[in-house]
C-alpha cells in the first residue's frame, strides 16, 4: 500500500529487494511501519538503500514506549476496516506519517565526513616525479582551503585534521557537523582526476529515534533544558521549565550516541545550550537531532559568572565538566524564566496548571500562548482504552452540550489573551525591524572588509607560487646549458682526433650511471673517467662490460673486486696518474696516443700473464698425472709380490 499526493495505492507483495526498487523508483518523502524490527537483520541495509529526503518512520512510537497501531488509528479520525488485512495495516501507518504521528529512524549521524586526497599515483623516482608530487600537494591544499572557505561562507560548523607535505597538503579530512543533504550543491565528489573529494555519511552505532513533530515528544515526554560542555571528557546538565536539576552527568571519551541516549531518557530537550560563544559544532549537532533550540550566550561564560549561578543553585558538583554543562543550562532557563513565570500565571487563571509544563515547552518551540493552550485543552480529553472494543455511540448529547459551553469559554479567554499578544508582537516586530536593518549595514561592510583581504590573501599565495616556479625553471636551464656546453666541447675535441674525451663520473654508482646515460649517453668503445670508485661492486663491472666500453679511468685506485672483473674480461683500466688525464670542471680528456700506447701495452701484458698462466696449469697437469702414474705402478709391484 502506497500513499502518494493525497491518494492511496494498493501495490502487490514484495520482496526486500523489489521494494527497495519501488522506493528508489517513487522517492517518497516517508516510508511508514508499525515496526521496524519487522526488517530484523535488513535494517541497516534497507536504511542505507533509501533515496536522499526519504525518511523510514515507526508510528507506534519509541522502543519501549510503542502503542497500539489501531488505538492511534481510532485517536486520529482514521476508519479501520479489517484489522486482519495487511493492506490495511499499510494504510492505516501511511496515514498516520502523513498526520506527522511517529518517529523517524535515524541511522546516520548529522555528521558528513569528507577526504581531500590525491588522485593518482606519483611513480618512482626521478627530478619530474618529484615535481609532480609537488604539485599534486599543492592542488590538494587549494582543494581544502576551498572547502574550507565554503563551509565558513555556508556557516556550516566543521572540524579540519590535514597531514602537510612539500609545503602543501597530503591529506585533509573534514569531520562536518551536518547531513549530507545539507551539504547538497555545496561540496561535490570528485573523482579521476589529480585531487580526490569522497564523502562519507557518519553511521549511527545504534539506531536513533527522533519525533517526526515536536510538539508530539512534548505530549508524551518530559520537557527539560539541556546543557553541554563538549571535549575529551563530556559535561551534560538537564533541568526541567521549573529550574529543578534533574541529572548531572560527565563521562570521559563519551561517543556522541551515548550523549543521544543518556539524554533521551532523562527526557526530550527543548533548549540545547553551550557557556561558550560561537556555540561547538558538536553542540550544534546534538541541537539538531533533537530537533531544540540552540541556546548561545552573547558572549562566553567567565568562570566567576559560572561559580556565581551554581551558588544561587545552591547545589556542588564533582568536576568543571559538569559545571560549565549547568551553568549553560541554568543561564537559558534565566533568559527565558520571565516569560515562563508569565504563562504559568497565565494558565493559573485558566485552570490549567497541570498542563504548564506542555504550554510552556510548546511557547519556546515558538507558538503564542494561546495556539499553545489550545492545542493542550484539544488533547485533553480522555482518550479511550485501546484494548477495549468499540462501543456504540451514545444518544445522550448532555456531554456534548457541557463540552460545548467549556470550548466557548476557552475562546473567549483565548481571544483576550490573543489580541493582547498581538500588541506585544506588534511592538517586537518594530524593534526587530530596527536592528535587523543595523545588522545588515554592518554584515556588509565585514563581508567587503572579509573579501578584500581574501583577495590579497590570493594574489599573494599566487605571486609566491610563481616565484617558486620561475625559481625552479631558471635551475633546470642553467643545468641543461651547463650540460650542452659540454657535450659541445666534447664533439669539439673529438672532430680533432688529438685527443680523446672522457665522459666523466664523480662515483662510479648506479645512480650516476643513469645520470650519464641520460644527459650524455654511453656508446660502444667510450673512455669512462671516474673520480671516486670506492663502494663500487661487481655487478656495476659487469654492467660496465656489458656497455662495451673500450677502457675506464679513476683518479682513485678501483676496488679489487671490480678490477678482478673486469681484468677477467680484458677491459683495461688505469689511474689517471698513468695517463696524465687533463680535467676543468666536468671536461676530461686524454691524449690519444698515449691512451692507445697504454692500452696496448696492458692488454699484451694481461696475454702474456694468461699464456704463462696456462703454461703453468698444464705442466702442473703434467706433474700430477706423473705422480698418480707412479703411485699406480708401485701399486701393481706390491700385488704381485704379494701373489707370489
Amino acid at each position: 500500500m502506497s500513499w502518494f499526493n493525497g491518494r492511496v495505492e494498493r501495490k502487490g507483495e514484495f520482496t526486500l529487494y523489489r521494494l527497495i526498487r519501488f522506493i528508489q523508483s517513487k522517492r517518497p518523502d516517508m516510508v511508514a511501519m508499525d515496526s521496524v524490527t519487522e526488517l530484523g537483520d535488513d535494517l541497516r541495509k534497507f536504511l542505507r538503500a533509501l533515496p536522499s529526503g526519504t525518511k523510514l518512520v515507526q508510528v507506534t512510537g519509541r522502543p519501549g514506549e510503542q502503542r497500539s497501531l489501531w488505538g492511534l488509528a481510532r485517536e486520529h479520525g482514521i476508519r479501520i476496516t479489517d484489522k486482519f488485512d495487511p493492506y490495511e495495516e499499510a494504510k492505516v501507518c501511511a496515514l498516520l506519517a502523513s498526520k506527522g504521528i511517529g518517529y523517524e529512524v535515524l541511522a546516520f549521524e548529522d555528521e558528513v565526513i569528507i577526504k581531500v586526497t590525491r588522485g593518482r599515483s606519483h611513480g618512482k623516482g626521478g627530478w619530474s616525479q618529484d615535481r609532480y608530487r609537488k604539485r599534486v600537494h599543492n592542488l590538494v591544499r587549494d582543494k581544502v582551503r576551498e572547502i574550507e572557505d565554503r563551509l565558513r561562507r555556508a556557516d556550516v560548523p566543521f572540524d579540519l585534521e590535514v597531514e602537510e607535505k612539500d609545503y602543501g597538503l597530503a591529506k585533509g579530512e573534514f569531520k562536518v557537523y551536518a547531513s549530507r543533504e545539507e551539504l547538497a550543491g555545496l561540496i561535490r565528489p570528485m573523482r579521476g582526476g589529480d585531487v580526490e573529494v569522497r564523502i562519507y555519511p557518519v553511521e549511527r552505532a545504534e539506531l536513533g529515534f527522533a519525533p517526526l513533530k515536536s510538539e508530539r515528544a512534548i505530549e508524551e515526554r518530559r520537557s527539560i533544558i539541556v546543557g553541554i560542555d563538549p571535549g575529551i571528557t563530556v559535561g551534560i546538565a538537564a533541568i526541567d521549565l521549573s529550574g529543578n536539576i534533574v541529572a548531572l552527568h560527565s563521562e570521559r571519551n563519551m561517543p556522541v550516541g551515548e550523549v543521544f541516549r543518556f539524554i533521551s531518557d532523562v527526557g526530550h530537550p527543548v533548549i540545547v545550550a553551550t557557556d561558550v560563544n560561537p556555540a561547538p559544532g558538536f553542540v550544534e549537532k546534538i541541537a539538531r537531532s533533537f530537533k531544540a533550540q540552540l541556546f548561545v550566550p552573547r558572549e562566553s561564560l567567565r568562570v566567576e559568572e559560572k561559580n556565581e549561578l551554581l551558588r544561587n543553585l545552591g547545589v556542588s558538583v564533582e568536576d568543571d565538566h559538569q559545571r560549565d554543562a549547568l551553568a549553560a543550562a541554568y543561564k537559558a532557563y534565566l533568559r527565558l524564566k520571565p516569560k515562563l513565570e508569565h504563562v504559568e500565571a497565565k494558565l493559573r487563571e485558566a485552570g490549567l496548571i497541570k498542563k504548564a509544563d506542555e504550554v510552556k515547552a510548546l511557547v519556546i518551540q515558538g507558538y503564542n500562548l494561546g495556539e499553545a493552550m489550545q492545542r493542550v485543552t484539544i488533547r485533553e480529553r480522555p482518550k479511550r482504552e485501546e484494548e477495549k472494543p468499540e462501543e456504540k455511540p451514545s444518544v445522550d448529547l448532555e456531554p456534548y452540550l457541557k463540552r460545548i459551553r467549556e470550548l466557548e469559554k476557552r475562546i473567549e479567554f483565548l481571544e483576550r489573551e490573543n489580541a493582547e499578544l498581538r500588541e506585544i508582537i506588534k511592538e517586537q516586530r518594530k524593534t526587530i525591524g530596527r536592528l535587523e536593518r543595523r545588522l545588515v549595514d554592518y554584515d556588509e561592510e565585514v563581508r567587503r572588509k572579509v573579501l578584500r583581504e581574501r583577495e590579497l590573501e590570493a594574489k599573494v599565495k599566487r605571486i609566491e607560487m610563481l616565484e617558486r616556479e620561475l625559481r625552479e625553471a631558471k635551475a633546470i636551464i642553467e643545468r641543461l646549458s651547463r650540460d650542452l656546453a659540454q657535450v659541445k666541447r666534447m664533439n669539439v675535441v673529438e672532430i680533432r682526433g688529438s685527443a680523446v674525451p672522457l665522459k666523466v663520473m664523480e662515483v662510479l654508482s648506479w645512480r650516476e650511471l643513469e645520470r650519464l646515460e641520460r644527459e650524455i649517453g654511453i656508446r660502444r668503445g667510450d673512455v669512462l673517467f671516474v673520480v671516486n670508485p670506492a663502494g663500487a661492486g661487481k655487478a656495476i663491472a659487469e654492467s660496465l662490460i656489458e656497455k662495451k666500453i673500450r677502457a675506464l679511468i679513476t683518479e682513485k685506485p678501483l676496488p679489487q673486486a671490480v678490477a678482478e672483473i673486469l681484468r677477467e674480461a680484458h677491459v683495461p683500466f688505469f689511474t689517471s696518474e698513468e695517463l696524465d688525464v687533463k680535467r676543468v670542471d666536468e671536461f676530461a680528456v686524454v691524449e690519444r696516443e698515449r691512451l692507445e700506447k697504454a692500452i696496448e701495452e696492458l692488454l699484451a701484458k694481461w696475454e702474456e700473464e694468461d699464456r704463462e698462466r696456462e703454461t703453468e696449469k698444464f705442466l702442473r697437469l703434467i706433474e700430477e698425472y706423473r705422480i698418480e702414474r707412479a703411485k699406480e705402478l708401485i701399486r701393481k709391484a706390491e700385488d704381485e709380490s704379494k701373489s707370489r
